[in-house]
């Protein structure tokens, strides 16, 4: 098989492809993990990811005008209006997209001598770590490439 060019994978409608059109960039993925931690506003955001202004302003409205987080205005007492970023439907659903990651780089970036990640993600209701796991609709667990095989639809 031919190899293509992401652009040609992108013109035929590539899920992936067309995801990191929006999502692809290093601080984009960073701004939502911090988004999923509860972070809302500028200045924390700008704190927190470590990016220049400038970066963060433009992955933001990237994820405003995708509908992954919308603005919700606020004011401090005595202060100018200013905006929140709120994680939409469509944002939260990237949830398992980051714990993915965080899950992979646990396992294989993370350096062991040091007693593990440094975050962890727990169910609030019984305290037990958070992990992905692939199942298909017939209720097979444990899913890797292996047990998957892609196919195209027609058009």
């Amino acid at each position: 098989m031919e190899a293509r060019a992401p652009k040609d994978l992108a013109r035929d409608g590539c899920s992936v492809a067309l995801a990191l059109g929006v999502l692809g960039e290093r601080w984009t993925i960073l701004v939502l993990r911090e988004a999923f931690y509860g972070v809302k506003r500028f200045d924390e955001m700008l704190e927190a990811v470590g990016c220049a202004r400038n970066l963060l302003s433009a992955r933001l409205a990237t994820l405003v005008d995708n509908g992954i987080l919308v603005r919700s205005p606020y004011r401090d007492e005595g202060q100018r209006e200013r905006f929140e970023y709120r994680l939409t439907e469509k944002g939260r659903e990237l949830f398992p997209v980051l714990l993915a990651l965080m899950q992979w780089g646990d396992r294989w970036l993370v350096d062991a001598s040091t007693n593990g990640p440094p975050v962890e993600i727990l169910h609030r209701a019984c305290g037990a770590k958070v992990a992905v796991e692939l199942v298909c609709e017939g209720g097979h667990r444990h899913l890797g490439p292996r047990d998957t095989a892609p196919r195209r639809r027609r058009r």
